[in-house]
């Protein structure tokens, strides 16, 4: 089973263990927070059986069981995977945050990663979710994901709402792809910065590779069919790559880390403002000639 890390603004979803159990009872301390699971695991020993019970399971690959994790520390647990109460389901999607949370935005922003993951990577047409009718907090939280609510069932003990979440029709940019001279020093300098960004490796090949974020993702490839190995930026064709960067924090801290992973600051004189007065952005060139613009989002977003 691959059980994928699934990184947000301040989350780290990874796979759940065995050894995670004392960290589920914590999580699970509190009675209220069995109230919808309909198993009390608020000790250790319910809390073992409940996690091997779930880390044992056969998958799908990319599916399965999560930690929901803030600074190391365990804040809740979630799942994707194929639906044991509604035959023929893909992808059954549930969360649980801890009650010392509640209200923080945690249990939206873990769900939206579950289901980035399931629309995203692994393509999935539908995902379902089961909400206790009385558990109002998730109801809400579904119907703000844009869950459609399509009756009731009988399932887990108890009655539940029955919801469904259809792929989001996309459209924009799909990828990016960049012919390069030198593929090391591409995967250096553009594997550094995009990782750094959240973007994670996607593909692997003889001659490219390429990073993924979301539903879009940039390739870096040596053509055998490439009429040159040297990029000019000024001839028609591609500029530059412009990639949304956080706040202003995190495009100072790329910018002075750059240095050290090939790249160099562009218009320095004029930096951090060479796009404008209400534009805060970092412009880096790596020795092959690629560059790069790190957006911030504006202060008021």
């Amino acid at each position: 089973m691959n059980v994928p890390e699934l990184t947000t603004e301040r989350m780290v979803l990874r796979e759940l263990r065995a050894s995670d159990a004392d960290a589920v009872a914590e999580v699970f301390a509190d009675p209220e927070m069995s109230r919808w699971l309909g198993t009390d695991l608020s000790t250790r020993e319910a809390a073992f059986v409940n996690v091997y019970s779930r880390v044992s399971g056969d998958y799908p690959d990319g599916m399965g069981h999560f930690l929901f994790t803030v600074d190391g520390a365990a804040v809740g647990i979630g799942h994707l995977r194929p639906s044991n109460e509604l035959p023929g389901a893909l992808a059954e999607v549930g969360w649980f945050v801890a009650r010392s949370h509640w209200g923080t935005g945690l249990a939206r922003e873990a769900a939206e990663a579950l289901l980035r993951h399931a629309f995203d990577d692994l393509a999935l047409p539908t995902v379902w979710a089961l909400v206790h009718p009385e558990n109002t907090g998730s109801l809400k939280l579904s119907e703000r994901l844009g869950f459609l609510d399509v009756g009731e069932r009988h399932a887990y003990g108890a009655t539940h709402r029955v919801q469904v979440l259809e792929r989001p029709q996309r459209t924009g940019l799909h990828h990016v792809e960049l012919w390069v001279g030198d593929l090391e020093h591409a995967r250096d300098t553009f594997g550094w910065l995009l990782t750094e960004l959240g973007w994670r490796q996607h593909q692997v090949w003889e001659n490219g590779i390429s990073w993924r974020l979301g539903p879009a993702y940039v390739v870096a490839e040596r053509s055998p069919a490439r009429s040159g190995d040297a990029h000019d930026r000024l001839l028609p064709g591609l500029n530059h790559l412009a990639l949304h960067a956080g706040d202003r924090a995190t495009v100072d801290r790329l910018t002075e880390q750059s240095r050290e992973h090939g790249w160099r600051l562009m218009f320095g004189d004029r930096h951090p403002h060479a796009g404008g007065d209400q534009h805060y952005a970092a412009y880096l060139e790596n020795a092959d000639g690629f560059q790069v613009e790190l957006v911030a989002a504006p202060q008021d977003a």
